[in-house]
């Protein structure tokens, strides 16, 4: 049996794991203990949690292993500058100092961190796992899938951006890959930043941008035909970079935002500004193009694997939209998205690999999921709640299960918004039941009040529905049904309210305004959602709420959104918990036995 360590860090969104005997026990976010957003530094938090839920010391761990392999990178910041020099001067001067410093010498970092968590810890062997396979990894043994195809895209990792790979138990082989500087991922950043929205963080906002464009405008088609100056899009899904409209490699943005205005006749939108329908085209547009990326990878994974299932990780695999789309295709039987694909779930990825390909060890039989629907984070006992709530002088009161159930449902059927807080808190971007913030979907306006007055961000943010089989059945198409939000689906045609056609100039305020859906909520203006179908062996508890309150109302569809407010992390621990229900105005909150009213 081994225990293996998984550390992903010093980029963004750092995180850590421990693997016992090839299973995933306990992984977790360094941004939730520090409260910093997509926070990169040394997992040291994290860690310990990981450590302290398995009952292990750090010299009972068998294996340390690091997500990617520092010197391919430095190699690639050193080759980059020499094919762009002098231009990248400023850029090397200040990473390859950082690189030296942090990230070749990372062996004595790690030792040096570890040591500060345990200082009994003896110095043993750190193992380095690249980047792309990492993400492969994490993707194929966490599936069901005891063979697949897979396919991993993110910005880039040591030199590839965007690979495809054949998995058995024990090997992953690389059969195609495209490098740096040519990435759909680097590509989607850039309309990122020059839509106004932060690199690696406001990529979704871009997805969720875009059913407020229009393909029928000449906008969009003008858009789109411009598009094609800045990359070349090969039908085996390459992406080769026009690079002189991108400044990644020479200094210190995504693009040439003077050769982006000229192009598109508009200038870069600035961060915070209003946002108007020349945005919601280039949104739809660069969205347009990625799923037609995806497309072309996953047939060019078919032909060349012939593999009957398909495994996606990195961060282009977060795009809900287009592998919801791809879904459709039926390329393949049965689609996986592991449900942390950022760097984050490199941890992961980089501690099964060493238990399945270094080690050898076999896999045992696949099931549902083997992340245990992503509950891997810590819990608080009833105890620990009750202090908390007393530090911060609010009223509660402790209920048997069945109690709080029903009065929860009760609430919510009075429209009422209600923080969920229950059991381990989630890995990944996504809060799935655990650490939420629950609505009625059929309260109108229920999108403006949960963004504005309790989320307090865009007015455009979708929202996604948390529901029983039967209830997804009954109101999507079907096909997409997935416990992790990793898909959207589209609402059957009868459901719909409305014409589907929308008026070519029709902003985001009158789309917003249009009614769509009996559970108008969780309908986005293109009449999609991103889907989380709820089962008992997911998570019983959140099962059981969706089933009580099916009972008052006749669905077990409810809104389902992060308990945090914008731009802080998803809440961690109880006094997280009460710090968020008293900055916002969320009505109720449900924490373990507890209920909490606002006085």
């Amino acid at each position: 049996m081994a225990n293996v360590l998984g550390i992903s860090a010093f980029y963004h969104d750092s995180a850590a794991t421990i693997a016992i005997d090839g299973k995933i026990v306990a992984a977790v976010q360094e941004e939730r203990f520090s409260r910093i957003k997509n926070d990169a530094k040394f997992p040291v938090n994290a860690i310990k949690y990981c450590l302290q839920y398995s009952g292990l010391k750090l010299n009972q761990i068998d294996h340390i292993v690091y997500y990617e392999k520092p010197f391919l990178k430095l190699e690639r910041l050193l080759e980059t500058y020499l094919e762009t020099a002098p231009n990248g001067f400023q850029q090397f001067t200040q990473a390859v100092p950082l690189w030296i410093k942090e990230k070749v010498l990372i062996k004595n970092k790690i030792r040096e961190n570890l040591n500060l968590i345990d200082e009994n810890f003896s110095a043993k062997e750190i193992l380095f796992c690249e980047h792309h396979l990492s993400h492969a990894a994490s993707a194929l043994y966490t599936s069901p899938f005891s063979n697949a195809a897979i396919i991993t895209a993110d910005g880039v990792g040591e030199w590839c951006t965007t690979s495809i790979m054949n998995g058995t138990p024990n090997t992953i082989t690389s059969l195609k890959e495209l490098n740096f500087p040519h990435s759909i991922g680097l590509l989607y950043s850039a309309f990122t930043q020059f839509l106004g929205f932060k690199v690696n963080s406001g990529e979704y906002k871009v997805m969720g941008l875009a059913p407020y464009g229009n393909k029928n405008s000449s906008q969009f088609s003008f858009f789109k035909n411009k598009i094609s100056e800045l990359f070349d899009l090969k039908s085996d899904g390459s992406v080769f970079l026009n690079i002189r409209y991108f400044n990644f490699q020479k200094g210190l943005s995504m693009i040439n935002e003077n050769l982006w205005a000229e192009l598109f006749e508009i200038k870069p939108r600035i961060a915070e500004s209003e946002i108007n329908l020349n945005h919601c085209h280039l949104a739809l547009a660069i969205q347009t193009i990625t799923e037609d990326v995806i497309f072309n990878l996953a047939k060019q994974a078919k032909q060349i694997t012939n593999a009957d299932n398909l495994c996606l990780a990195g961060g282009v695999a977060l795009n809900c939209v287009a592998v919801g789309k791809l879904n459709k295709q039926n390329i393949f039987n049965k689609i996986y998205i592991q449900p942390a694909s950022g760097d984050a779930g490199g941890a992961i990825g980089a501690a099964l690999a060493i238990e399945h390909i270094f080690l050898g060890n076999k896999r045992k039989t696949p099931e549902k999921d083997h992340l245990q629907g992503c509950r891997l984070g810590p819990a608080y006992d009833n105890q620990t709640v009750a202090q908390s709530l007393t530090k911060y002088n609010l009223h509660f009161e402790q209920f048997k299960e069945e109690e709080l159930l029903k009065l929860t449902a009760t609430h919510l059927s009075n429209n009422k918004t209600v923080a969920w807080f229950q059991g381990r808190m989630e890995f990944g971007p996504r809060a799935l039941g655990s650490r939420s913030i629950l609505a009625n979907p059929s309260t109108s306006n229920i999108q403006q009040t949960l963004n504005q007055k309790i989320k307090k961000r865009e007015s455009f943010r979708p929202f996604a529905p948390a529901m029983l089989i039967e209830d997804y059945l009954e109101f999507y198409e079907g096909g997409n049904e997935n416990g992790f939000m990793s898909m959207t689906d589209f609402l059957k045609k009868e459901k719909r309210m409305g014409n589907d056609s929308t008026p070519e100039e029709a902003g985001i305020t009158e789309q917003l305004q249009k009614s769509k859906s009996a559970i108008q909520g969780v309908t986005h203006v293109d009449y999609s959602s991103r889907i989380q179908v709820v089962t008992e062996t997911d998570d019983s508890l959140f099962f059981k709420l969706l089933t009580e309150y099916k009972k008052i109302t006749g669905r077990g569809i409810l809104i389902n959104t992060s308990f945090n407010l914008r731009g802080q992390p998803i809440v961690c621990n109880p006094d997280d918990a009460c710090k968020c229900f008293l900055e916002t105005e969320i009505d109720l909150l449900a924490i373990n036995n507890f209920i909490v009213r606002k006085k």
